[in-house]
Formats: structure tokens, sequence, C-alpha cells
């Protein structure tokens, strides 16, 4: 029971960071793609708005998720974190060049230091998402057994299952930015960049669909276990974020910009709910279980009311902060300044 509770409680952070950390990353996606200095400035100038008051504030997400695998399932994390130190390591790289390039960014005056920062930013913030997609391919494929670095350093993470996991990964952070995005252009009255990222949502979530399908031949060979769950236990939310993700372009295609930001998330947080269903109750797949693997319950009774003591002052607060920078700027008043 409590081995559970965590496992889902670990869930429910994994999927707030792919959702909230997803579209950051996402974001540096588009600012790559944005184009040359001039006509990249506006959906720069909107990207840094946007992200500039959480970006550091959505890693919680992922340190929360390593803290529990840690201390609830310390076998499964002993073995993830040795077999897969490759492309761990170059995501927590990624991670650190990725923020570090954004405030120097911000603060550069030069143009040729602007470009500099802003090209390890935007490269940054693909190759992230890719490896972290790439880890959850690994693990959902049974690459990774238990022990210590019992599974292969590179064939673990290098396969067609890990590929198809960080190119969708990706695909999903930049149609997750782009539903965003497109919605704070709105708010904020600045239309033109709203069609701009509207249309980049309906490209990249058309594509994505178009890869996830091409992805059902994929686990049928690399990871049959995946695809047996998937299409059996799991099938329920596959086609619950198939209609949402359908419904989503809909949205797009009506400029509907508040109600797409729900169902586009709902259709994400649906297919990772999916895969964690699918391959339930195993943790490293084929053999190990969460009973298998879980700490004693006095570790995970004291973890679970660690995390809900924390869970009072985190929470309001991440609300809070959200909340502040989504709401619509007050128009101006006639001195220039903005009114109460």
């Amino acid at each position: 029971m409590l081995a559970n509770a965590a496992l889902a409680a670990m869930w429910v952070g994994l999927t707030c960071y792919a959702l909230f950390g997803g579209a950051d990353f996402g974001a540096g996606l588009w600012d790559l793609l944005a184009g040359g200095s001039e006509r990249g400035r506006p959906p720069r100038r909107l990207i840094e708005h946007s992200i500039g008051p959480v970006w550091e504030t959505n890693h919680v997400w992922l340190i929360f998720v390593v803290v529990m695998l840690w201390t609830g399932f310390s076998p499964v994390f002993a073995a993830v974190m040795s077999t897969l130190y490759i492309p761990l390591t170059l995501t927590a790289l990624g991670i650190i060049a990725r923020g570090a390039a954004f405030a120097f960014r911000k603060v550069s005056t030069e143009v040729w230091q602007q470009r500099l920062f802003g090209g390890f930013f935007a490269l940054s913030s693909v190759v992230t998402p890719y490896f972290l997609g790439s880890v959850a391919g690994s693990v959902a494929s049974g690459r990774v057994p238990p022990g210590l670095a019992k599974g292969n350093l590179v064939t673990s993470w290098l396969n067609p299952t890990s590929a198809l996991g960080g190119v969708l990964a990706v695909l999903t952070c930049a149609f997750l930015a782009a539903v965003y995005l497109s919605g704070d252009a709105a708010r904020t009255g600045e239309d033109d960049l709203a069609v701009y990222f509207r249309h980049r949502a309906l490209v990249t979530g058309m594509v994505t669909g178009v890869v996830a399908l091409a992805g059902i031949a994929v686990l049928h060979a690399d990871a049959p276990q995946l695809f047996h769950g998937l299409t059996h236990r799991a099938l329920p939310l596959v086609v619950v974020s198939a209609v949402l993700g359908v419904f989503s372009l809909a949205l797009l295609m009506r400029a509907r910009l508040t109600s797409v930001r729900v169902t586009a998330a709902a259709a994400v947080a649906a297919i990772l709910w999916s895969w964690g269903v699918a391959q339930y109750p195993a943790m490293l797949p084929p053999s190990v279980t969460v009973r298998d693997s879980a700490s004693q319950s006095s570790v995970l009774g004291a973890s679970l009311a660690a995390l809900a003591a924390g869970a009072l002052l985190l929470v309001p607060s991440l609300l809070w902060l959200y909340s502040l920078f989504q709401r619509r700027p007050a128009p101006a008043t006639g001195d220039g300044e903005r009114g109460a």
C-alpha cells in the first residue's frame, strides 16, 4: 500500500515536470527556430518573458522525482543511475548549460554574446529532453537489469525504443510550448505572435501524432512487453490521449487558446500515465516489481509524511507564482503608469 502510494506520488511529480518543465524545454526549441536577429526578436522576447519567472522553479519536480526514487525504490535508483549514467550525465550538463546560457544572454550587451549564449540555451533545450526520453525508453523496454551497471552502457540507451522516446519527448515539449506561448501572446494582446505560435502548435501536434503512430511498429518489434501493456491494460488511457490530442488540434484551428491549454496538457498526462499503467507492477521490466524494490515501510511512511508536510508549503507557493504571471496586464493610464 505505502509502496503504491509512493509510486503514485512520484508519477504525479513526473507528470508535473513533463507539463511545466517540458514546456520550458520546448520554448528553447522555438527559440532555436525563430530565425535571425531581427526576424526572431519578437518570438524570443515572448519566450524570455514567459519562462523567465518559472524556468528554475520547474526543476523542483525533477528533483522531487529523483529523491522519491532514491528513498522509496533504492535498488531501481541504483540500477538506473549506474547503467544509464551517460545519458543522465548529459542531461545534467544540458540543464546546467541551458540555465547558465539563459541567464547570461539576458544580461549580455554584445550581439555576438547574445548569439553565443542563445545557441547554447536553444541546443541544450533540445538535447536535454531527448536524453530524458531515451532514459524512459531504456527502462520501458527492459534494458536496465537490477544491480550496479549490469546493463550495457551504450546499447541500453542507443536503441529503437529509446530513440522513439527521445524524439517524442522533444516533439511533445515543442507542442506544449507552442500551445502555452500562443495563449500568452493572446493574453497580452500580441495577436501576430498568437497566430505565429498557434500555427506551430498545429504542425507540431500533427507531426507528434504521426510519430506516435509509427512508434507502434517500433514498440511491437523492440519492446513487446510494453506494447502488450499499452494495447491491453492501458488501452483506455491511450485512446483518451489520442482523442484529447485530436480535440486539441480542433481547438487550435478555432483559436480557442485558453481551452486548448487544458486539453493539450491532459493529452500529454494521459499518455504518460498509460506508460505507467502498461508497465505496472514492474519497475524494471521484465521482472523487478514494485514489491521487490520498495523500501521498508518505515522509510516509505516517513517519506510520504515529509512529502505531505512539504506539499502544504510548496503547492500553494507554486500556484501563487504561476497565477501571478498569468494575469492579464492592466491597461496603461493616461500618465503612462499601469492602472491599479
